[in-house]
């Protein structure tokens, strides 16, 4: 953040970051359930992304409240838990084929954090700073839960034989669900109570290099001083009403986004990949100004905990779920999606396991990135 008060004291700024998410709000009330035209179409697409930013400043400001590391899990888990609300409407609420969506939106998620955020916060943290550094203890932790988590419950139903096709059975994916949550538990809690300092930012040392672990000196980094428990209060149920605002307007928007797509010649599976991109929105915002204030680990931090919460809490919940949904739930990958995501984790090991890492290692996940759009636009 910078040296301007994180609560936004500046008269214009203070009015901005109240009013739009209320007026994002009011206009998902007025077009939930509709089907816009093209102009409506526009103005929702202008709200939706005033709702973003707004959301960005608010999860900024209760961060810089409760501090690292659970500052980064709040915008991660609270976009996550409705990501997951939004899966579980569409399911429920849409006539189409739905049995691929969860699996389809939570590779999209993985594929986003892991490739996007992490790649464009690195290049913009290296190009800024010369090199991004990050604890790599805490990182590659990090990057190991969401391995195993990505394996478990969206690689292993292709190879089961219990259930026809890349499916679990309804024994498997209790027991899915079950590592999962149990997955994502032990891992906050190592984030942020037995060795929290794994995921604060690190101190440079004289040769430049990171020490094991070290916080940044929080009183001499140029930031404001953190906001009071009341504007902190006030920004997490703002930041709350603007995810369900983007959320909510993302799935106003979906129609129109389903006859773009269609007059691209794109697949209609695509429109995941949209609604994704919008919902990581927030997070991919706040990941890259901590990488130019060089807070690389804050960075990586919100990229690998949002695809760890991705599927540690959607998985669960999906199960719940389906106890009354309607037709089988498909979570096995194919096989061009396991070849990119096998890409993306031995790179992302390659990435972590230095500490620091230079402006190729950012671009090789943006290349990775840009591989997964382009086969999901071209199978």
């Amino acid at each position: 953040m910078s040296a301007e008060p994180a609560t936004g004291t500046t008269t214009g700024r203070l009015a901005w970051t109240l009013w739009t998410p209320l007026l994002a709000l009011a206009v998902l009330a007025a077009s939930w359930g509709r089907h816009p035209d093209t102009a409506v179409s526009a103005v929702l697409g202008v709200v939706l992304i005033g709702a973003v930013l707004a959301a960005v400043h608010h999860a900024e400001v209760v961060a810089h409240r409760v501090g690292e590391p659970f500052g980064s899990l709040v915008l991660a888990v609270a976009v996550t838990v409705i990501e997951v609300a939004l899966i579980v409407t569409l399911m429920v609420t849409t006539d189409k084929d739905t049995s691929a969506l969860a699996r389809d939106t939570v590779f999209a998620a993985v594929m986003i954090t892991l490739n996007g955020i992490v790649g464009l916060a690195l290049v913009v943290g290296a190009l800024r700073h010369h090199l991004a550094t990050f604890n790599p203890e805490g990182t590659g932790s990090a990057l190991g839960t969401v391995v195993a988590l990505a394996g478990l419950t969206l690689v292993l139903p292709s190879f089961t034989t219990g259930a026809p096709g890349p499916r679990f059975t309804g024994e498997q994916l209790a027991f899915a669900a079950v590592a999962s949550a149990l997955l994502y538990g032990m891992f906050v809690f190592t984030q942020t109570v037995q060795h929290r300092d794994f995921f604060l930012p690190v101190a440079l040392g004289p040769d430049g290099r990171p020490h094991r672990p070290g916080p940044v000196d929080a009183d001499g980094d140029g930031h404001a001083d953190p906001p009071s428990a009341r504007a902190a209060l006030v920004s997490l149920g703002l930041l709350i009403v603007a995810l369900v605002a983007v959320v909510g307007l993302a799935k106003v928007e979906s129609p129109a986004i389903e006859d773009a797509v269609a007059a691209l010649g794109f697949p209609a599976s695509f429109v995941g990949v949209v609604i994704a991109l919008l919902v990581l929105l927030p997070e991919s915002i706040a990941a890259v100004r901590a990488a130019a204030r060089d807070d690389a680990q804050i960075s990586l931090n919100l990229a690998y905990g949002s695809a760890m919460a991705s599927i540690g809490l959607t998985i669960p919940a999906i199960a719940v779920a389906s106890i009354w949904l309607d037709g089988p739930l498909t979570l096995g990958l194919d096989p061009t999606q396991s070849v990119l995501l096998l890409l993306t984790v031995g790179v992302s090991i390659l990435t972590v396991v230095p500490g620091r890492a230079k402006p190729l290692n950012g671009g090789v996940h943006l290349v990775l990135l840009a591989a997964y759009l382009f086969l999901a636009v071209n199978p």
